[in-house]
């Protein structure tokens, strides 16, 4: 209680921070504590929140299919395709979202085979990934609320059909936080031809602390994080030097922080430059992919054009999981209407191409991890932001579809070799054991330890959360 005859002593922000600079110093430790696992959870809906229960995975591996990859022609076999190819059975009108009119029921045209113990139906585009369908649970009743690229990948990224929400990696970085003191704890390795549909939405940290945002590594540049070091133009910037720089910074940005407590945007360029000079020491050794064998080059396809750009992002993924990094996305096919998973004008001709450029390598990186143990406390998520329809469009194509698509999880807590849920007959709609992007992510969160409905950050006065008010953790494919 305040005793009203005290003296009231005035401070300005600058004074009033340095004063409680211990206070800082405390905050810094818990931190450190929290990342090692020696502080108890917080149950709160502001700072980082630990593991609420033993987690089965410690980092998680992404694969996004950008543009909507076909169920029907990789995952989900429908032999009533091919019973009812070139029927009229389509809605007359046009479905909002979908870009034409359907035209007639049209069959895979890749042939389908059985694979594994569990006998799974794989496409003849997938026969890399076949051979390991035995350590993977599909979910083969996913659906979305929209048949619209943008939206659709917001709502799997994000969790909302809107931007301004935090990404699914922003969420586990604000929840669980770093590895690793010398590595980003969210990295997006997006496709070398361009950035997904939303660009950098889809990687946001929306209204979390900005610091939780994932960052942007271009696998195939030299170096793949731009300005790390000055150039040789400007060799008298390094050593001494360099670090004279960060000191006149840090004092600047102190000073700024001072006048404007609670911008997390500053709290982010601070942090960003203290770890790139961290990165300094570890990104050369992580990134250098020259160090791996020659064997290990090959099974991901380094040296073969097809395969030689997702190859390489899933390698330097598993890299920078080994050395700390917590959540890596890998994108493939950049936004527009060619060279991704959007195949509208024919899909015999439009999605072997792009289903060779990951195959090969998608096996290669679950190998890699079975093989160094990784696999065991890792989970790998390939999915996609909706399905296609199973009726024609231009002849030969197929439209977007939210009505059913498929996602299959590996890894840590994963029951190998299972599918849950049912599309119809045509797989153009999920039927039984329907799932959304809130049960995905709530499944994800439940293998990392986090209660989804305990994730949450209040804002606007809302306590928000990934899954918003929905989802369920998947159990039927839990280990």
């Amino acid at each position: 209680m305040i005793d009203p005859a005290s003296p009231i002593v005035h401070v300005n922000r600058r004074q009033f921070l340095s004063r409680i600079g211990g206070g800082f110093g405390s905050v810094a430790l818990a931190g450190l504590l929290q990342r090692d696992g020696l502080l108890a959870a917080d149950d709160g809906a502001a700072g980082v929140q630990l593991p609420q229960f033993e987690p089965k995975a410690r980092r998680v591996i992404q694969l996004f299919m950008n543009g909507g990859a076909s169920p029907m022609d990789t995952f989900d076999y429908k032999p009533e395709l091919e019973r009812r190819h070139g029927e009229m059975l389509g809605p007359k009108e046009k479905p909002e979202g979908q870009t034409g009119v359907s035209g007639a029921v049209m069959k895979s045209p890749f042939e389908f085979r059985r694979h594994g113990q569990s006998g799974r139906w794989v496409s003849s585009v997938f026969p890399h990934q076949a051979k390991w369908v035995d350590h993977m649970a599909f979910l083969m009743a996913m659906k979305s609320k929209t048949n619209v690229h943008g939206p659709a990948s917001y709502m799997m990224n994000t969790g909302f059909l809107l931007p301004g929400f935090p990404s699914c990696g922003s969420w586990i970085s604000y929840a669980l936080g770093s590895l690793s003191d010398n590595l980003p704890t969210f990295v997006v390795l997006p496709d070398a031809r361009g950035l997904p549909y939303n660009q950098k939405g889809n990687f946001s940290a929306g209204f979390l602390p900005a610091r939780h945002q994932g960052t942007i590594l271009a696998a195939g540049a030299t170096p793949p994080v731009p300005d790390l070091f000055s150039p040789e133009s400007f060799a008298f910037a390094r050593g001494q030097a360099d670090e004279a720089t960060r000191a006149l910074l840090r004092k600047i940005n102190r000073a700024h922080a001072a006048d404007h407590p609670g911008d997390s945007r500053l709290e982010a360029r601070i942090a960003a430059g203290e770890l790139a000079a961290k990165m300094q020491l570890s990104a050369p050794e992580a990134f250098d992919l020259a160090r791996e064998t020659e064997a290990t080059r090959t099974a991901y396809g380094l040296d073969t054009p097809v395969t030689a750009d997702f190859g390489r992002r899933c390698l330097l993924a598993r890299r920078l999981l080994e050395r700390g990094t917590r959540f890596v996305q890998v994108w493939s096919g950049p936004q527009g209407a060619t060279e991704n998973w959007d195949n509208h004008g024919n899909i015999q001709n439009e999605l072997p191409p792009i289903a060779a450029s990951v195959d090969q390598p998608i096996s290669a990186l679950l190998g890699d991890l079975h093989q160094r143990g990784l696999l065991e406390d890792t989970l790998v998520v390939w999915t996609t932001e909706f399905g296609r329809t199973p009726f024609a469009q231009s002849g030969a194509g197929r439209d977007h579809n939210g009505g059913s698509f498929v996602t299959w999880l590996a890894g840590a807590g994963i029951k190998p070799g299972v599918a849950y849920g049912r599309s119809d007959d045509f797989g153009g709609q999920a039927v039984e054991g329907v799932t959304y992007c809130y049960d995905l992510h709530a499944t994800m969160l439940h293998l990392l330890g986090l209660d989804h409905e305990r994730l949450t950050f209040r804002h606007s006065g809302v306590d928000r959360r990934l899954t918003d008010v929905h989802g369920h953790v998947v159990h039927d494919i839990l280990a």
